[in-house]
């Protein structure tokens, strides 16, 4: 494999893209809860600061792995759900979920 190919490789582009700190974690909380609030989601990841978990987040909003619902009122509320081409990632990480305990 070259270099080429090395940076168009599936595996290479799903990891890049699930890449970062608190990403696994994002996804295993709304793989559980389907949909949740920003605050609750915060509150289920110990030692996260807020704008750390908005910058996660936002990346991943952008590349269209979840979903960002703004619900207007007082106070608006924001929810997050996973994006409809991610829900193919579940039993991929679960795998990687029991490997990893494994080890």
């Amino acid at each position: 494999m070259n270099y080429k190919e090395f940076e168009n490789c599936g595996v290479k582009r799903s990891l890049d893209l699930l890449s970062g700190k608190w990403k696994p974690l994002i996804l295993h909380h709304l793989f559980q809860e389907k949909e949740i609030r920003f605050i609750e989601l915060w509150r289920k990841m110990p030692r996260v600061s807020k704008k750390v978990l908005v910058e996660q987040l936002q990346q991943m909003q952008e590349h269209h792995i979840i979903e960002r619902i703004e619900l207007k009122g007082f106070p608006p509320q924001v929810y997050y759900r996973l994006h409809q081409d991610t829900e193919p990632l579940g039993p991929a990480l679960q795998i990687l979920d029991g490997w990893g305990k494994n080890r």
